[in-house]
């Protein structure tokens, strides 16, 4: 299917997952900067977990995800699982987590209010759609600012569904497990 990458168009793509080229971190894999073939910028994440039965479960998963559009989530492209591991690919989000532009004590740039409120109303809409807007009821279990990324006009997108639930949108589920990570 097109949502499937070769593994070595993304290790190329990334420069062999070269340091400089990393994004960041989480709790289920590192994420780099890449540059495909065409020359559109994406984000590859690199997954520390990879087993058989997790493999197929994952591709499901993508299959879900990848068919979800919102301006405030951020778009997952496809995957690659048959390499030496997995990894998703996403859409490139320029600007970096909320995180940094509320954590960090050299703060580069200072948001306006403008921006604050248009953030919190990006974020409010996506985790909206997630519940209730798209096919699946999607309970996304990880809302952080980590998770808050900021485009290229500072609005937000929500990334990293890798915890999250899905459920068919005429089942109703209250999701009682703490899945989030600090």
């Amino acid at each position: 299917s097109n949502l499937n990458f070769k593994y070595e168009t993304l290790e190329k793509a990334t420069n062999y997952f070269d340091l400089s080229r990393k994004l960041g971190q989480g709790g289920a894999g590192s994420v780099y900067k890449g540059t495909l073939p065409n020359g559109k910028t994406v984000a590859v994440k690199r997954l520390f977990f990879s087993t058989r039965q997790w493999v197929d479960e994952f591709f499901n998963e993508v299959n879900l995800i990848s068919g979800i559009e919102h301006k405030n989530l951020v778009k997952l492209l496809g995957c690659s699982i048959e390499g030496p591991e997995s990894l998703l690919v996403y859409e490139f989000v320029p600007n970096m987590s909320l995180e940094h532009y509320i954590f960090d004590n050299n703060k580069v740039r200072i948001l306006s209010w403008k921006e604050r409120y248009n953030i919190i109303v990006g974020t409010a809409e996506g985790i909206g759609y997630l519940h209730g807007g798209c096919e699946y009821r999607i309970i996304h279990r990880d809302i952080k600012n980590s998770n808050v990324l900021l485009d290229e006009n500072f609005e937000a997108k929500i990334a990293d569904f890798g915890l999250a639930r899905c459920f068919a949108a005429d089942k109703t589920h209250l999701s009682t497990g703490i899945a989030g990570t600090l």
